[in-house]
């Protein structure tokens, strides 16, 4: 069929197309209308897999942005660590064993001395055990000038071990010595735990837990 004789069909009374023609439009239909049914048939089908793998891929590209900025900055992480290794070791031997107490206990009374403070008071009180270290406070009862505390003060910050001071008071010392002053503080050191006393800890910790338990341990 030429293409003047499809301007002569007309398209408002198909009946009377030629046979090839009215094949040839059912079978363009039907390829359509199959078209049509299989993409939503297919969409419905697999639409909600597609935005899964959608919400999936959004997911990988975050985590990968995420790994490979730490991997870009690896090196900068592992010189801070380092940095903070060697900080928490430098602290760590600042703080005595269990034999150099006395040592520093000895150390922190000679240094009111050198002062020329009076030491009315000096007396250690039971140890507080915190994660890996344990805490030793002490009270100190000094008498003297303003400038012999600063000198003790400074001398205590001096020490090779960590020793701070807490509840600081000052007052007169009485009423026949004005230049006279009563220093009372609380000097706290510090001394880290052995493996035995780790593991007492450790075992005293998990029985006080049991024991908050309701019914106790089983």
């Amino acid at each position: 069929m030429t293409l003047q004789e499809l301007r002569q069909l007309n398209w408002r009374d198909p009946g009377r197309w030629p046979l090839g023609v009215r094949a040839c439009v059912i079978g363009a239909g039907f390829v359509v209308a199959l078209l049509v049914f299989s993409y939503v048939l297919v969409w419905q089908n697999q639409g909600p897999d597609l935005e899964q793998a959608r919400s999936q891929e959004a997911k990988l590209r975050e985590e990968f942005r995420d790994k490979h900025s730490k991997a870009v900055n690896l090196d900068i992480y592992k010189q801070q660590l380092a940095d903070i290794e060697r900080s928490f070791g430098a602290m760590l031997r600042q703080l005595p064993g269990r034999t150099e107490v006395p040592n520093l206990l000895v150390d922190i009374s000679q240094t009111g001395l050198a002062a020329g403070l009076q030491q009315q008071l000096f007396q250690p009180m039971p140890q507080q055990n915190r994660d890996f270290y344990a805490e030793m406070p002490i009270k100190i009862r000094l008498t003297g000038s303003y400038h012999q505390f600063g000198d003790f003060v400074s001398g205590i910050a001096a020490l090779p071990r960590i020793v701070t001071l807490h509840e600081v008071a000052i007052r007169g010392a009485g009423k026949s010595a004005s230049d006279q002053l009563q220093l009372d503080v609380v000097a706290k050191t510090y001394r880290y735990l052995d493996e035995a006393e780790l593991q007492a800890a450790e075992a005293e910790r998990r029985k006080s837990e049991q024991g908050r338990r309701p019914g106790g341990a089983k």
